[in-house]
């Protein structure tokens, strides 16, 4: 049933400057099932907060969000959220992190070593198991909140710029592997970036936000077959020219919210 959003509401207050900051206001948006949909924007346009509503981390001022016909009122295990500063827990291996929601839900302990152990392996991790954290690079800690979230097995996959923190080569690794990861599992993946590049590369469609008070301004198709590479893609005519297409959309977004001097998507 996927993902509907019906007039979407948040408004909030600066704590810096006590004012009424009205962030999101009027959104709709509908996205099928098992459907990878990325969302671009001017920084500081909402994108997170967004995503935020979505699990349940922050409540809306009015409208409705539903997941798979289930209204979204709190965080649930239907929703996996994958951050941009990986979020494991440092005293944990990799093998435990993944673990961890399988052990809340009372998982058994062979069957949940072995759920966290295939997604491991599915995220190209095998071997590191017993690694702690501190002993990972950023984009192999990376894998292992992928594989966490995975391992619950949510029906809504949320990422919230999660290649952000990795050098260039490694984001390249991940936005394949997460491609892979994709058609394997076949989730509805919900993705923020600020790269239009990453947002094509990876998505069915790709949603452009206005700046505050968010809204969609423009939704894309991506008409490019998967399985998809760097390798093949970079010299694509229609991949470059939808990129800028879309690039000079957020820019024209971006030009728009400057009202009066001031900048509405910078907070």
């Amino acid at each position: 049933m996927g993902v509907i959003v019906y007039e979407l509401e948040k408004i909030y207050v600066d704590p810096h400057t006590a004012e009424e900051v009205i962030a999101i206001q009027g959104l709709n948006l509908e996205i099928k099932d098992n459907e990878f949909v990325s969302v671009v924007g001017p920084s500081g346009c909402g994108k997170t907060t967004f995503l935020h509503m979505l699990a349940g981390l922050r409540k809306s001022t009015k409208g409705k969000m539903y997941v798979n016909g289930i209204e979204v009122v709190k965080p649930g295990a239907d929703r996996g959220v994958v951050f941009q500063d990986y979020a494991l827990f440092p005293w944990r291996t990799a093998l435990e992190n993944v673990e961890f929601g399988l052990k809340i839900k009372k998982i058994p302990l062979q069957e949940r070593r072995e759920i966290a152990n295939n997604y491991l392996k599915m995220v190209g991790l095998d071997g590191f198991q017993n690694k702690f954290p501190k002993d990972l690079s950023g984009g192999m800690q990376q894998r292992v909140g992928l594989a966490r979230a995975l391992a619950n097995k949510p029906s809504l996959l949320l990422m919230d710029e999660p290649f952000a923190s990795v050098d260039a080569l490694t984001r390249m690794n991940l936005q394949e592997l997460l491609t892979q990861v994709w058609e394997n599992e076949r989730r509805t993946v919900i993705f923020i970036t600020h790269s239009v590049e990453e947002a094509v590369f990876l998505s069915d469609r790709v949603v452009v936000f206005s700046c505050r008070p968010a809204k969609c301004k423009k939704i894309f198709t991506v008409d490019l077959q998967r399985p998809r590479s760097w390798s093949t893609l970079q010299a694509n005519p229609y991949f470059n020219d939808l990129k800028a297409i879309i690039l000079n959309s957020v820019e024209l977004t971006q030009s728009e919210g400057k009202i009066n001097g001031k900048d509405q998507c910078q907070v």
